[in-house]
């Protein structure tokens, strides 16, 4: 393991998902996906999330494309969660899901549209009940 890749991927990692749910995901590591959590906090993390070549707010437009266009909907909530912190706005994400439609299919946008939807809903609730 690189410890400088892993290291910068995990203050990455924090900066755009959250301190909460890198908490959240530290917790639940197990011996069985210990090495997973190092290739993905040292690759997406350290190299790819870390690069300055462009900016987060693409980043997470890509991200979110990518996902929708391969169908691993299972990643969009916490991604458009990461949206409150990379500066990606739900203007950015509807536009990056008409792509998804005209060059992977209109079937994968209209589900990550609806769980885009749900989940600013939930950050919506979530910021309200905060301030109360």
């Amino acid at each position: 393991m690189d410890n400088n890749r892993y290291d910068q991927g995990m203050a990455t990692r924090r900066a755009v998902l959250g301190d909460a749910h890198v908490d959240r995901a530290e917790a639940a590591k197990t011996d069985m996906d210990l090495a997973f959590q190092g290739l993905i906090t040292e690759g997406a993390w350290g190299t790819v999330w870390s690069s300055d070549g462009i900016a987060q707010r693409e980043r997470s437009m890509l991200t979110l494309a990518l996902l929708a266009a391969l169908g691993n909907f299972d990643e969009i909530p916490m991604h458009i969660r990461a949206t409150a912190r990379t500066g990606a706005s739900k203007q950015d994400v509807i536009e990056a899901f008409q792509h998804v439609a005209i060059y992977a299919g209109v079937p994968r946008a209209n589900h990550a549209l609806k769980l885009a939807k749900q989940t600013y809903a939930e950050m919506e609730a979530e910021n309200s009940t905060a301030k109360a």
